[in-house]
């Protein structure tokens, strides 16, 4: 178990994943507030870093591409105070947060973790029902539908049609851009057979942003939908061309009596180790080897160590 605790937030590691509660202090941004505490399981981090400061360093935690809706639809934008994998360090905490980041990859390391692409969504993305006004609308959404209603500031395009509703199953896509300088960014609903209705201030199914306090949280509206939707590695395999499928290769397991693992490299290095473990969770994961037998095989292994 490993555990830091900082005005920031507290982050605390069991092996198994990262738990993240913001802090209480008022420099929280309200997205972090809002979004609350979040579990990322350790197959959904593809790194860790502590970042040495001279008033103070950060902690953060990298996670797979595709595994986190939130950062999937904000695709990098997030400002860095609403980035809810980053924890500031103060300088009496550095050797804690170096503790932290060992255990952490110590951890992706022995169970092989791949940092590369995920193709299904890891995390569950942020509770249902959410509400949430800024700029010229709120957006609200049950898990199910999503209720756009206009505020005041919108133009008359969109006031004219009142409320639009519509359901997840409509939707092609979800767009949040944030505002940058005297631009305003959007959240904006893409519609299956529906073609935009041009800038956001004018398209019905599309929250114009105005780089407000608020604006943030539109990015947690549009994660809650994202991830109810088909994952962007599925829709882009789908549409792209390309042979028939063959069937997948029958592997039979070996007798639980006679596992046959790879032999020993010479020699206990490191790399020689670490390439063993590998072997071995390959002859895992294609069911050569039980569960058992694999758990077995590595607890030998890292005893060499």
């Amino acid at each position: 178990m490993a555990e830091i605790i900082q005005k920031d937030g507290t982050w605390t590691f069991d092996g198994d994943a990262v738990r993240i509660v913001p802090g209480r202090d008022k420099g929280v941004s309200l997205l972090r507030q809002h979004l609350g505490e979040v579990t990322v399981p350790l197959r959904a981090i593809a790194g860790i870093s502590h970042e040495p400061g001279r008033k103070a360093g950060r902690l953060r935690l990298r996670l797979r591409d595709g595994a986190d809706p939130l950062l999937q639809v904000t695709g990098g934008t997030l400002p860095e105070s609403s980035d809810p994998y980053r924890l500031t360090v103060e300088p009496d905490r550095t050797g804690v947060a170096e503790y932290f980041v060992d255990e952490v990859r110590n951890s992706l390391l022995l169970e092989q973790v791949d940092p590369g692409p995920s193709h299904a969504y890891l995390m569950p993305g942020p509770a249902v029902p959410i509400s949430v006004s800024a700029g010229d609308g709120t957006v609200t959404f049950d898990g199910d539908t999503i209720t756009l209603k206009w505020s005041w500031t919108a133009e008359d395009a969109k006031t004219a049609g009142g409320p639009r509703t519509f359901r997840t199953a409509d939707l092609r896509s979800v767009e949040w851009v944030p505002a940058r300088g005297l631009e305003n960014g959007w959240l904006r609903f893409c519609l299956t057979g529906v073609p935009s209705a041009g800038p956001g201030k004018y398209d019905p199914y599309t929250v114009e942003i105005f780089g407000l306090k608020k604006d943030p949280l539109m990015a947690l509206a549009a994660a809650a939908v994202a991830v109810r939707m088909p994952h962007p590695a599925t829709t882009s395999a789908a549409a792209a061309p390309g042979p028939a499928a063959l069937p997948a290769p029958t592997v039979t397991p070996a007798p639980a009596s006679a596992p046959t693992p790879p032999p020993a490299p010479a020699g206990d290095d490191h790399d020689s180790l670490l390439r063993r473990l590998r072997e071995l969770g390959e002859l895992h994961t294609t069911g050569i080897l039980t569960a058992e037998e694999f758990t077995l095989a590595k607890a030998s292994i890292l005893r060499r160590f």
